[in-house]
């Protein structure tokens, strides 16, 4: 899994602030590519021409909220894990998140970094693992091919 290009985190969320304390953190502990948005909107139309290897998302925003964003988002890129960030322990909107968007993960605000850090460590490993298995089952169909030719060569032979 070393060959795997540099993962690509996204960041939406409607405050800078927010944007920038996470972007300077995961720039100075992990070498991710980040890519912040204060628009959800303008996140999704970034997302759809580019990759993105996990996205956190913001709970409460103007306009669309995270769960909604992340469930458009889910359309888009359906094997990026999901993580939702927000600052209201809401049961109900963490189970809304689960089912809708596909949730990898739910994090309280204010985060802690070494968890954060961890939570998006298991979010790569599982795209990367991901990638692994969807090349193998493609080596796997490719050699199930193989052998339906070389047993119709065989059928033929003897017919």
């Amino acid at each position: 899994m070393t060959d795997s290009p540099t993962p690509m985190i996204m960041l939406v969320d409607d405050e800078e602030m927010i944007l920038s304390s996470l972007r300077s953190f995961l720039e100075l502990e992990t070498d991710f590519k980040v890519s912040t948005f204060l628009d959800p909107l303008g996140a999704l139309d970034w997302a759809s021409g580019n990759r993105v290897d996990v996205v956190i998302s913001d709970y409460l925003m103007p306009g669309l909220d995270g769960v909604t964003f992340l469930s458009r988002f889910k359309e888009i890129r359906p094997q990026a894990p999901r993580i939702l960030l927000t600052g209201y322990a809401d049961k109900e909107n963490a189970i809304r998140a689960i089912n809708e968007a596909g949730l990898f993960h739910y994090i309280e605000n204010p985060w802690d970094n070494a968890k954060l850090l961890l939570v998006l460590r298991n979010a790569i490993e599982r795209v990367q693992l991901m990638e692994t298995l969807s090349k193998k089952i493609a080596e796997v169909d490719d050699t199930q091919g193989e052998l339906r030719g070389l047993r119709d060569s065989i059928l033929k032979t003897f017919i």
